[in-house]
This record gives structure tokens, sequence and C-alpha cells, in this order.
């Protein structure tokens, strides 16, 4: 859990630098901001989607993934979870007109919503809380690198987007807290083909992310989060019925 603790207090420090220095950044640098974040997340995702061995894996965990999160409809329960933060622990109250203050509450849930996924999908998330729970040093020092660039990222958002980022470490606990927690115990039933197409998986999830904050396109991407637990469940179930996935490998 070490490098979960390290992780929040960067996310803290680098929202908090981003919160003093947003007022005083144009609107058009804010935007250019995004921009380069966005683009740099399309890169990662990339990256990371040319991890899986066989692209059928990820093809059938998106697709049985999306069908279950629009059932669950996460995206909307985690836009509820956001507003309800928002409400409880930003209020706007100094907002002048209704129209202010629905500004306001879209503005914190965006933050919120975007940061939450850029902080929690990605490699180092899954393979660095996992090890970190099992007790292994390099665990730790993956998420030592995720924290260092989470700061700057959570200092950019929170320029653009405000206070909704800072709430974001709630997520960051939740989600590595709960992978080092799982890693404790079943970390050691995870194998490398298991951890690669989840890699891929987010992969894809942090291109569409990308094509969110480029504003080219906006998916209910929270909707494919079950995506991340289907691949290495179809990577065992494959193994148990001896099927071979990577035919060309």
């Amino acid at each position: 859990m070490g490098g979960t603790i390290l992780n929040m207090i960067t996310v803290a420090i680098g929202s908090t630098l981003g919160l003093l220095i947003g007022g005083r950044l144009p609107h058009k640098i804010q935007e250019s901001v995004v921009t380069g974040l966005g683009l740099v997340t399309l890169f990662v995702g990339f990256s990371n989607a040319g991890q899986t061995g066989n692209v059928i894996v990820p093809l059938i965990s998106l697709v049985i993934g999306v069908v279950l999160g629009e059932i669950l409809d996460l995206d909307a329960a985690l836009q509820r979870l956001a507003g309800w933060l928002q409400k409880r622990f930003a209020p706007t109250r100094g907002a002048a007109t209704e129209e202010a203050a629905g500004d306001t509450r879209a503005r914190f849930i965006t933050g919120f919503v975007t940061a939450s996924l850029v902080f929690c999908i990605g490699p180092l998330t899954f393979v660095g809380s996992i090890q970190d729970g099992m007790g292994l040093p390099i665990g730790f020092q993956q998420l030592a690198i995720k924290s260092v660039l989470d700061g700057f990222a959570g200092m950019a958002f929170a320029a653009s987007f405000g206070v909704g980022v800072s709430f974001s470490i709630l997520t960051v606990l939740f989600v590595q807290g709960g992978l080092a927690l799982a890693g404790s115990g079943a970390g050691y039933f995870m194998s490398a083909p298991m951890i690669d197409e989840m890699t891929a998986v987010g992969g894809l999830l942090l291109i569409g992310l990308g094509l969110v904050l480029l504003d080219i396109k906006r998916p209910r991407m929270a909707n494919f989060l079950p995506a991340l637990v289907i691949a290495p469940l179809l990577v065992a179930l494959a193994g148990a019925v001896g099927i071979n996935i990577y035919p060309f490998s």
C-alpha cells in the first residue's frame, strides 16, 4: 500500500498547485495543456494496446465489457458520485446564477471523472499495485514513477478543470488499494499473458480517453471498465479448456 499512499500524496500536491495557478492561466493556455495531455494519453494508449498477443482477446473483452458496463450504467454512476462529492464538499454558494452553478458542477464532474480514469487506467496501475501488494520492491518502484507522472498530470488537469481533480485521490485509493489487497493473495495467480491482455485493454481505454481530451468524441469510457476484468478471465478460461490464444508465438 506504500505506493498507493505515495500516489495519493503526489496527486494531492499536484492538483493543489494546479488550483493555485489555474486562475492565472489564460483560457487558451489551459486548452492547449489539455490538448497536450490528450496527445500523450493517445501515445501511451497505443503503446499499451500493442502488448496484446492476440487482438481477438481485447476485442471480445471490450464487447462483453461494454455490454456489462452499459447494463450497469457505470458512467452515470461515476458521474452521480462526482456530483454528490461536488454538492457535499464543494458547493456552488458563490455562483451568481443557476447557469453558473450548473457550469461549475459540470466542470467538477469532468475533472473528477477524467482524472480518475487517467490515474487508474494503465499498466503501472495494475502491475505496480498488484506487485506492491505482493511485497515486491519493483511494485513500489513502478508506483513511484506513476506518482511523479500523476502529480504533473494532476497539476495540469486541476488548472483546467478545477477542484474536482483533487477528489480523484479517492478513486486512486479505492482502485490501487483494492488491487494491492488483491495482489497480496490473488496476485500470484496472475500470469504474464493475463497481465499483458489487461494492459492492452487498458491501452484501448486510454485511446478512448485521449479522444475525449482532444474533444474528438465523447464515448462513455467508464462503461468499458469491466473489460479490464474480462481480459484476464478470458486468458484463464482459454488455458483451462486447452485453447492456444497465441498460435503464432
